[in-house]
């Protein structure tokens, strides 16, 4: 006759083989929205300054900030073309970037990211200390 101390080993060691041998649920990673990451552009102007106002969809917002999004971030460059070819200018695009990265945890659900042909072109570490908007502040209009 075997002593409940044994019985209760031996549950234990069955017990610990069942667990070993049963299939463990893994987690997939929630994959990344799907475009259209822009809803619409639409142009602005205050006497001789012009301004493209980005309004980007939930997906873009959701996306934006987190690394690892080029690929995304290159597709919304695109539809911003698509919609606004005139908008390929100097510095534009450096901008867009500048917000896409960084708009949604400086200022989350701003309705428009706004980009102005006006402003000049500088280096990477100058456009994040400009908060994307080199030469100047935000626009006023």
């Amino acid at each position: 006759m075997r002593s409940p101390k044994a019985a209760l080993g031996a549950a234990c060691l069955a017990m610990s083989g069942l667990l070993t041998l049963a299939p463990v649920a893994v987690a997939e990673p929630d994959p990344a929205p799907a475009p259209p990451y822009v809803d619409h552009v639409e142009w602005a102007k205050w006497g001789d300054l012009s301004s493209l106002r980005v309004y980007p969809t939930a997906a873009a917002r959701r996306l934006a900030a987190q690394p690892g999004t080029t690929a995304q971030a290159d597709e919304a460059w695109g539809e911003v073309l698509t919609q606004s070819p005139d908008a390929d200018l100097p510095g534009m695009r450096e901008q867009f970037l500048c917000h896409w990265t960084f708009a949604e945890l400086i200022e989350p659900g701003k309705t428009s990211w706004n980009l102005e042909p006006w402003r000049p072109q500088v280096s990477p570490e100058q456009m994040v200390a400009t908060r994307c908007n080199p030469g100047g502040t935000e626009e006023p209009f």
